[in-house]
């Protein structure tokens, strides 16, 4: 059986491909700088900037209260995306620090038993891809097919623009064609907003279940000296305290705008099934999105669920190695450790919500409790 290479950072390569077309990763371009730093200043002031600008200009506008209901649904998830693009952009160097902490850990991991964990996070990841993909692919269709029933000259999602694109066959391909590509690049950046938070805690929870292990084998080989495999732990355990700070700080405020926007969404679109939306197509297209704003956070609310639960266990670790035949100062330091290990390490979103499936199930409640109050409204 061939041995599993460790390498964290590959999974880190197709957002470093995302962040490349997004124009985010001038820290990585080394050739055609400017160029590369033009082309990221274009393309997120026409799209990232003015694509929710030109859904929002048309809020409660449009002909029918279907179109209505379709842009703003729209212009909320296509402003929150524009707004986590534009917060990672702004700390896209700590990403950096992320990938040195993890290569440190990479180089911590031995034995077979270590190396099926990591294995396991290969599965767990191309299970989130399938999710991501579930989620867009469905949302996407039905949002085209919806434009293409249609049985007058529209577009995709209703919008405003600074020409007449009703009455004019060339004005009407260029708004199109604009829609088209923005609408295209607002899901490249959902994507890499939403998967790169649970691919990181994915990691981490890995490597804590990894460091168990090691805290396990500490003083079971004689040929080993115990008191520098506790302490080669005890720093491992550092370097995973410090990685999952620095991931913290890195996705708190996108998680809270995609927690307060998964609520409102949900709540919007149960509404405009249950009392409004008449047409096969946008009945279609609603069901997919009601069902596709909850799974864009489950990941990560569960990942960093599998975060604190392996955190608060690792106090279990140290007590599982073979520490009663060790020295005074071997002890001293396993139960400084302890001591630090037994602090709950929980990531928050904007200081306030637990990343969190407690805080996944809570935003589902905030969206029925905001149903029931538009119930409420209508009779």
């Amino acid at each position: 059986m061939a041995e599993v290479t460790v390498d964290s950072l590959y999974f880190f390569g197709s957002h470093w491909t995302a962040w490349r077309v997004l124009g985010v990763a001038y820290i990585r371009v080394e050739s055609w700088r400017n160029l590369y730093l033009f082309y990221s200043i274009v393309m997120n002031l026409f799209v990232t900037l003015c694509y929710p600008f030109h859904l929002g200009m048309s809020l409660f506008r449009n002909r029918t209260l279907t179109e209505d209901i379709l842009n703003l649904t729209t212009f909320a998830t296509c402003t929150a995306c524009s707004v986590k693009c534009l917060l990672y952009a702004y700390k896209i160097k700590d990403v950096l620090e992320m990938e040195r902490l993890l290569r440190l850990l990479d180089k911590r991991v031995v034995g077979l038993e270590q190396r099926e964990i990591y294995g396991q996070v290969r599965v767990q990841l191309r299970n989130v891809l399938y999710i991501f993909i579930s989620i867009y692919m469905p949302c996407a269709l039905f949002a085209e097919l919806s434009f293409l029933f249609k049985e007058e000259r529209g577009l995709m999602y209703p919008a405003w623009f600074p020409f007449d694109w009703l009455n004019s066959t060339r004005n009407y391909y260029i708004a199109n064609v604009y829609q088209i590509v923005g609408i295209s690049f607002q899901l490249l950046q959902n994507y890499v907003s939403d998967c790169f938070p649970a691919v990181v805690l994915c990691l981490i929870s890995s490597h804590i279940k990894m460091l168990y292990k090691r805290f396990e084998e500490v003083g079971v080989d004689p040929a080993k000296n115990p008191e520098r495999e506790l302490e080669a732990c005890i720093t491992d355990h550092k370097h995973l305290l410090e990685l999952f700070r620095r991931v913290e700080g890195f996705i708190s405020l996108p998680m809270f705008i995609q927690f307060t926007v998964t609520a409102l969404n949900v709540c919007i679109g149960i509404a405009a099934l249950v009392f409004f939306v008449s047409e096969p197509m946008a009945r279609m297209y609603l069901i997919f999105y009601s069902l596709a704003m909850p799974l864009q956070i489950f990941p990560s609310c569960y990942f960093g669920t599998d975060n604190e639960y392996w955190f608060g266990r690792l106090h279990y670790a140290a007590f599982s190695c073979n520490w009663p035949t060790q020295n005074r100062s071997f002890k001293r330091k396993m139960m400084l450790f302890v001591e630090q290990s037994l602090k709950k390490n929980t990531a928050v979103a904007g200081g306030m919500m637990r990343i969190h499936l407690d805080t996944f199930f809570s935003t589902l409640k905030g969206a029925y409790s905001l149903f029931t109050i538009i119930i409420r409204m209508r009779k």
